[in-house]
Formats: C-alpha cells, structure tokens, sequence
C-alpha cells in the first residue's frame, strides 16, 4: 500500500442509537469510529486482537476528539472514514462522517493510540513495522 490508509463502511442509523431527542447519542459517534478504525487495521492484515497475543503488543486508544457539525437521525444513511494520518511514534487517525442523501459532513474526529508491551505495560516509543507498513506507512 502506498500512502496513508483509508477504509470506510456505510450503515443507516439504528433506532438504538438514538438519544432523547430522536437524533445520534454523541457516544455512539466514537463506537462508528471504532468500526472504521478496527477496518482499517484488518484492511492492511491486521487483526488487533489476534496481534496482540501472538505479539505481546496492544495499542490503546491515549486521545480522542470529535467535532459535531450536523446531527444524524433515525435511518439515515451515513459513510464513516478512518484515514491513517501518522504511524511512527504514535497512531494518527482522522475519522469522517458524512451523510450519503446530500455529501453533508456530520462529525470529523480523531484519535491517537501508542504500542503498549504486555504483560509489562511498558509504553514503545515506536510503532513496530509491520503495523507501521499495514496502515501505509
């Protein structure tokens, strides 16, 4: 892969989802992000959870940040997008998602993850290669 990564998956919103006043509760914003972070890395070959025990690695989620621009609402179609930005010291992600009816952007994020060795919870000060080259980098 050339260039940073990028993965995306579209989903109409579930009555679940949904806050009080019948539009996404901000939560479940970071839960689509989630879904588009875990596409990311299984795009590039790599499944999180079987890494982290045949490589005694995890890499825990350190910042996130979300900007709500325009709500979404009962059974609307949307695209949530994760996009690699950074992933030598830390993991960069930018998050996107924009409603399909009219190209609207909803909500934009990020969130940042360092490589943890277990069991010793020792933070790395480098990402390991192979998670580096995954995501593009």
């Amino acid at each position: 892969m050339k260039g940073p990564g990028s993965y995306e998956f579209q989903m109409a919103v579930p009555f679940h989802d949904l806050d009080p006043m019948h539009v996404v509760w901000h939560g479940n914003y970071l839960k689509y992000f989630d879904r588009a972070r875990f596409g990311l890395f299984l795009q590039g070959g790599i499944d999180l959870y079987r890494y982290s025990l045949e490589h005694n690695r995890i890499f825990p989620v350190t910042k996130t940040s979300t900007k709500h621009i325009l709500s979404l609402r009962h059974n609307e179609p949307f695209l949530c997008r994760a996009t690699a930005r950074d992933a030598y010291i830390k993991i960069v992600i930018d998050f996107q998602i924009v409603r399909l009816e009219d190209g609207a952007l909803c909500t934009r994020g990020q969130g940042e993850q360092i490589a943890v060795k277990t069991p010793e919870m020792e933070t790395l000060y480098e990402i390991p290669s192979e998670v580096r080259e995954a995501l593009g980098f």
